[in-house]
């Protein structure tokens, strides 16, 4: 079973993306923080269940998606590094 980090930039989208959610919307905040957290926590079971981030085309960063939000992820040794989420209208953030 695969490890899950959360990197610093993961953390503030959540933070970024609840804050957004929650002034409209406090039970749909909270709700959809679960919706993402239980997606990525299947990444333990299952790390390389996403595809490849069609943009990038480097064969190493994945992602999966939870209701409107694209999770990218990297599989690094025994470890599921969440990188970055974002709604899937956004633009993925090219290197």
């Amino acid at each position: 079973m695969s490890r899950i980090v959360w990197t610093g930039p993961a953390l503030k989208d959540m933070e970024g993306i609840r804050a957004y959610i929650a002034r409209d919307s406090e039970c749909y905040a909270g709700a959809l923080m679960l919706d993402i957290i239980g997606a990525v926590e299947r990444l333990a079971q299952f790390p390389r269940m996403g595809r490849f981030v069609p943009e990038l085309h480097d064969g190493h960063t994945r992602e999966i998606l939870a209701g409107s939000y694209r999770v990218a992820y990297d599989v690094v040794g025994d470890a599921v590094r969440v990188l970055t989420v974002l709604h899937g209208a956004r633009q993925f953030p090219l290197p």
